[in-house]
């Protein structure tokens, strides 16, 4: 009877904690006061998920700040300048800071480089991009226009990612993404973090191309500012 209590307290146990790890992880978008597409020339699309909650891309703000600019979300969103498009072998980066760590979330979230952005707005929409988390791990994925990935679901941990000192402290990352050939990869804090063929990229239920737009993607409830964002010739 003993045994038969115990084991019983030691399930509803397991079944409070593993729904509280669930609940720490399906955090909900928390829409941002002010919101929209406040730089000139940019645009922007919220994931499909987070329109069916009701978001809108009003609901995440993109705005200049100083010689950068500053992203908070917000739903998950994907940001790009219309006029801007890369082709052939290059490099896009920019310098991400998280000037107080998880401020707007509960659990790391990514923020990183867009490339090869085609029907971009629409329900065929494809592209790539890296991201990192302030916690030291990073993610490759795309959409094409289902999500896929590289690599794998879950995000890689790699020592070139830096990570915060804590909640509320800063943490930066250098992230590019570079096409070259048959070479796409992604480096971070100048490190090559990873590296697919273009075959593993380009295809059915992928990128329609490398080429295309280029821009910033950032995951739900983050705020970061982006320096440095610039486009530039493969070496």
């Amino acid at each position: 009877m003993k045994n038969h209590i115990l084991l019983s307290g030691l399930l509803l146990l397991s079944v409070v904690f593993v729904g509280n790890v669930a609940a720490q992880h399906d955090e909900s978008s928390k829409a941002v006061a002010g919101g929209g597409v406040l730089v000139k020339g940019w645009t922007g699309e919220i994931d499909a998920k987070e329109k069916a909650d009701g978001m809108t891309l009003n609901s995440a703000k993109l705005a200049k700040e100083g010689k950068g600019m500053r992203v908070t979300t917000g739903p998950a969103v994907t940001y790009w300048d219309a006029k801007k498009t890369a082709k052939g072998d290059y490099t896009v980066g920019a310098t991400f800071t998280e000037a107080k760590y998880m401020s707007i979330n509960d659990h790391p979230h990514p923020y990183g480089i867009m490339v090869g952005g085609n029907d971009l707005g629409t329900a065929n929409a494809s592209y790539l991009y890296c991201a990192a988390y302030g916690n030291g791990s990073f993610i490759f994925r795309g959409f094409g226009p289902a999500p896929f990935q590289l690599g794998g679901r879950a995000p890689i941990k790699n020592d070139a990612v830096n990570k915060a000192a804590g909640v509320g402290q800063p943490v930066t990352q250098i992230i590019a993404v570079t096409v070259k050939g048959d070479s796409i990869s992604c480096s971070i804090n100048n490190k090559i973090v990873a590296t697919h063929t273009r075959s593993e990229v380009v295809g059915a239920g992928k990128l329609k191309s490398t080429d295309g737009h280029y821009g910033l993607r950032f995951g739900h409830n983050t705020d970061a500012t982006v320096t440095d964002f610039k486009k530039s010739k493969t070496q």
